[in-house]
């Protein structure tokens, strides 16, 4: 399993990442958000959304209506699971297709996803709030492609970094 660790200095640099991400995003993609209210899960999916052509003052979190669909490249299926706390909740929203499907998948408050419809292949983000700009952000691959994803970003492919940013692949 591979993983990368980076801290984004700015909320433009959360940002840039996940526009990082975005551009090279593939259909079938998901991406499994995890972190504390205002860690930066919905500035990355605007991120990742950029990426994908699709404007991101579009995105908006989906806490109330759980799931918002943009078009761009790809469908972007935005899920938001911070409201539902029960296994048998999740699994009653029938997200597999969306999950499995034809777009990219942004899943906020993954941690609520039940460990049966966590998919193989996938990019954990955990977010954790430093300070008020400061995020540290870390990348957890599961599966080949994610790896290969990680793999370009160790290797400098990508973000742009400030000379007192850390960036780290284990």
């Amino acid at each position: 399993m591979e993983r990368w660790t980076w801290r984004s200095t700015s909320p433009e640099e959360t940002l840039a990442l996940g526009r990082w991400l975005g551009e090279r995003a593939q259909a079938g993609d998901v991406f499994l958000m995890e972190g504390d209210l205002g860690a930066g899960k919905t500035l990355m999916t605007k991120g990742i959304a950029l990426g994908l052509g699709i404007d991101p003052e579009q995105v908006t979190s989906p806490s109330f209506t759980l799931m918002q669909v943009h078009h761009g490249r790809l469908p972007l299926y935005h899920m938001d699971l911070y409201r539902l706390e029960r296994a048998a909740d999740v699994e009653a929203l029938g997200l597999e297709e969306f999950l499995e499907g034809d777009g990219v998948a942004v899943v906020e408050w993954a941690a609520h996803l039940p460990e049966g419809l966590r998919p193989e292949e996938g990019l954990v983000v955990r977010l954790d709030v430093v300070d008020e700009q400061v995020r540290a952000v870390e990348l957890v691959a599961r599966g080949r492609r994610m790896e290969g994803l990680l793999g370009q970003l160790a290797m400098g492919e990508g973000v742009q970094q400030g000379p007192d940013d850390e960036q780290r692949k284990e």
